[in-house]
């Protein structure tokens, strides 16, 4: 089973083009920062509410990326809310992105190619080795958004991180957008985390048009 931050990272994949898909600036960093905490709290290492993130069991899960992130929580003790550490993961992004992506290779998922573009800039690629897994989450969640199914735990944190990340229209059709809007908005609020991600990019957006009108 794929993690929630390595699915985040192949629905914002563009397998066409190898690259990441736009978004909302920090859009995927949240993401990324409440699919870690989310995985977290479906092993029963932390629980969340509105007011605290709370460590249950400082155990490590045997997975490299969560237990760093389990460390920095311990550490910290049971004082901040969730909003404070999904700021402070998301300035750890650029990290997490790394792992999934070493983690997405190492799967043999994706394949990494170097290009130099005028001997003088680098770029990096990661175009699709094996379409399949990335189809699989695609599909699911396209299937599940256009049933009355009720979703799995799992399901619905990934419909709610993506929708922050407006990372579900590619699924749809135009008019299919339109007609399955209201569930996707549904669906999403039945995870905090998600929630406080779609938050987070709101703000940032916000933020970023106000101060954009108000330049000279």
């Amino acid at each position: 089973m794929l993690t929630f931050a390595e699915e985040i990272f192949l629905l914002a994949l563009d397998d066409r083009q190898g690259a990441m898909r736009p978004m909302p600036v920090l859009a995927l960093d949240y993401a990324l920062a409440g699919a870690v905490i989310t995985e977290l709290a479906l092993q029963n290492r932390v629980d969340t509410d509105v007011t605290t993130l709370t460590v249950v069991n400082p155990a490590p899960t045997g997975d490299p990326l969560l237990d760093d992130a389990l460390a920095e929580l311990t550490a910290a003790g049971n004082r901040q809310k969730l909003h404070y550490w999904l700021e402070h993961l998301s300035g750890e992004a650029r990290q997490i992105q790394a792992v999934v992506l070493k983690q997405l290779v190492d799967r043999g998922i994706l394949k990494c190619e170097d290009r130099r573009i005028l001997w003088v800039f680098h770029s990096r690629r990661y175009p699709l080795l094996d379409n399949r897994e990335i189809k699989e989450v695609r599909l699911r969640l396209r299937e599940l958004i256009l049933s009355q199914d009720i979703p799995d735990p799992r399901d619905a944190v990934l419909i709610s991180l993506a929708d922050a990340c407006c990372l579900l229209g590619p699924l749809f059709t135009r008019e299919e957008r339109d007609l399955c809007q209201p569930r996707i908005a549904a669906l999403a609020k039945l995870d905090l985390v998600g929630q406080e991600v779609a938050k987070a990019v709101r703000n940032i957006s916000q933020a970023i048009a106000l101060a954009t009108a108000g330049a000279p």
